[in-house]
């Protein structure tokens, strides 16, 4: 049977599924108490992941076979060879599925590998891209790094129109899914393949601008020409050359989810780095994301 304190940690994300958003995190490791140490669960629409990360919690706890999921996945982190999710518990989720934040639409896919479509501690600064898109603060949006274009998709909702470029053709098609899933079409919006300093550099020389600019980049990477992009080493110059692509009084958004910086550090380097005049915000982890808050998410104006 389920723990007390577990039925605790589900009522408190309840009034998280109010306007319309099934994907959040249920658990969040020692942040929901420390019989949870090491073990965090995201639900997606009603289809559960779990994570383990060998610190604590090694495997799923049998109690959460009695807890009501239709299916239960489970990953490891912090893996060597990032192996995706594997079916635990219930039935089999054989194919893509659709997840709301927001009312916004994404498609999930368990089977996509170690990462499954969308990072859902960003959620608030993505509800922050829609709402500048629909206030007409953001009309155009650059975003690097875009993945699956969870931020192009709200911002494009909002009425922006997006560029966004990533390594992987294949993440831009599933992209170009979640705008269709949410009525919009995705031929009006740019995609663009190939490594993001190269994109910077040709935008630049297009004398293209945008009123936001999005950089969410990985801890670690390495393009197809060997080049390896480490964040904490990186970042300075990312953000300068993202900076010069901004339109009068635009937005630099930098988020990194390293725990090589430390608290703070990344707003401290982007002071650093854009020595113009701007205002910076620190945005928190949403509030299911109780635990130690490793997301840096900084705007500059």
């Amino acid at each position: 049977m389920p723990p007390a304190e577990f039925h605790r940690a589900l009522a408190q994300r309840e009034p998280l599924r109010a306007g319309g958003t099934n994907a959040f995190r249920l658990l969040d490791g020692r942040g929901d108490g420390a019989l949870f140490d090491g073990l965090y669960l995201e639900d997606y629409a009603g289809r559960w992941l779990v994570q383990t990360d060998g610190r604590g919690c090694r495997r799923p706890p049998e109690w959460l076979r009695e807890a009501g999921a239709r299916s239960i996945y489970w990953k490891e982190l912090a893996q060597a060879d990032r192996q995706g999710p594997q079916l635990w518990h219930g039935a089999p989720v054989e194919a893509p599925f659709e997840v709301r934040e927001e009312g916004v639409a994404f498609q999930i896919d368990f089977s996509s590998g170690y990462s499954q479509g969308i990072f859902l501690d960003q959620r608030l600064n993505r509800a922050r891209v829609r709402q500048l898109a629909a206030q007409g603060e953001v009309r155009t949006m650059l975003n690097l790094f875009a993945y699956t274009c969870g931020f192009s998709v709200c911002a494009a909702v909002g009425g922006a129109v997006t560029t966004s470029v990533d390594l992987s053709r294949r993440y831009l098609d599933w992209g170009r899914t979640n705008f269709t899933l949410n009525g919009v079409d995705p031929d009006k919006h740019e995609f663009l393949s190939g490594d993001v300093f190269e994109w910077l550099r040709r935008l630049g020389k297009k004398g293209r601008r945008f009123d936001l600019v999005v950089v969410d980049p990985p801890t670690f990477s390495r393009d197809r020409d060997g080049r390896v992009f480490r964040v904490e080493r990186d970042a300075a110059a990312l953000a300068q050359s993202a900076a010069r692509l901004l339109a009068p009084n635009g937005r630099l958004f930098f988020s990194s989810n390293s725990r090589g910086f430390s608290p703070g550090e990344l707003r401290r380097i982007l002071q650093s780095a854009l020595a113009e005049r701007r205002r910076f915000e620190s945005i928190p982890m949403p509030p299911d994301f109780c635990g130690a808050p490793y997301l840096q998410a900084v705007w500059a104006q």
